[in-house]
């Protein structure tokens, strides 16, 4: 497969993960709007969703117009989470489900490169 045509599949690979992944969080965030759903997050709580899902998902919606960029922006809201989860509370995120809702930032970041790389006049 040539450079070009597999930074385009990696590019729409990553848009289809990156739809799937806010939609998942967009329903993940609806069912916390419902009645039964508990007391609302604190302040240091906020500091956690905006970093994680609301960061994550601003890279992956700019990462459509801007790859590289959003997808520094998602992946570095991702590693600030693990961060701020760490210090809070002793120990990382447990299970693979954040780094899968965040992998297409990953990905985004791949097609950046390979599309610089397939543009790059050869000398």
């Amino acid at each position: 497969m040539a450079p070009r045509s597999f930074a385009l599949a990696v590019r729409w690979i990553a848009r289809v993960w990156s739809i799937l992944s806010i939609l998942t969080v967009l329903f993940f965030a609806l069912n916390e709007l419902l009645p039964s759903s508990g007391p609302p997050p604190t302040l240091q709580e906020w500091l956690g969703l905006t970093l994680f899902p609301i960061g994550v998902s601003v890279g992956l919606v700019m990462a459509w117009y801007r790859e590289g960029l959003g997808g520094i922006l998602a992946l570095g809201c991702l590693i600030a989470f693990y961060v701020w989860n760490l210090l809070r509370s002793g120990h990382l995120p447990q299970g693979p489900f954040f780094l899968l809702i965040a992998m297409p930032g990953i990905l985004f970041l791949i097609a950046a490169v390979l599309s610089h790389r397939s543009a790059a006049p050869l000398s």
